[in-house]
């Protein structure tokens, strides 16, 4: 994506790079370790609220594309706008599966209850329109980069 100017077109800053780059790390490392857990963990409790929704259990386990496979992605810089799509599209599913009951709540210390839900799914949103930039696997012009 072309960054704009009066004057026209100019190629990205290199702060905003760096900014994209911040912000896939921070999404991608956070996202990895609710994947790791799922890892050690399993995903019983998961595919239990897939199939309680009306949707086949084996769905659940979808959730390590979300967690393990796209963050990797987006640490790295590979398919990073679809990668974060990816993320953006489990973080619904999450969010309409476990924390629907949340939504219009607050917690203890006054902020919304799935504050750090909207985070992940927001700033992974951001990725989808900003893209990896020009510190990524995949280069900064790459189509789904």
């Amino acid at each position: 994506m072309a960054n704009l100017s009066i004057t026209g077109a100019r190629a990205p800053s290199m702060g905003f790079d760096l900014g994209r780059l911040i912000l896939r790390l921070v999404v991608g490392v956070l996202i990895l370790v609710h994947g790791i857990s799922k890892i050690s963990g399993g995903v019983g409790f998961i595919v239990d609220a897939v199939g309680k929704a009306g949707l086949p259990g084996p769905f659940g386990y979808l959730v390590y594309v979300s967690e393990v496979v796209a963050p990797i992605l987006l640490i790295i810089g590979l398919w990073t706008r679809a990668a974060a799509l990816v993320v953006v599209i489990g973080m619904a599913f999450a969010v309409a599966l476990v924390h629907l009951g949340q939504f219009f709540t607050l917690n203890q210390a006054g902020g919304w209850s799935l504050e750090l839900q909207g985070m992940y799914f927001f700033g992974a949103l951001a990725i989808v329109f900003l893209g990896a930039g020009r510190y990524s696997l995949g280069g900064l012009y790459g189509r789904w980069n």
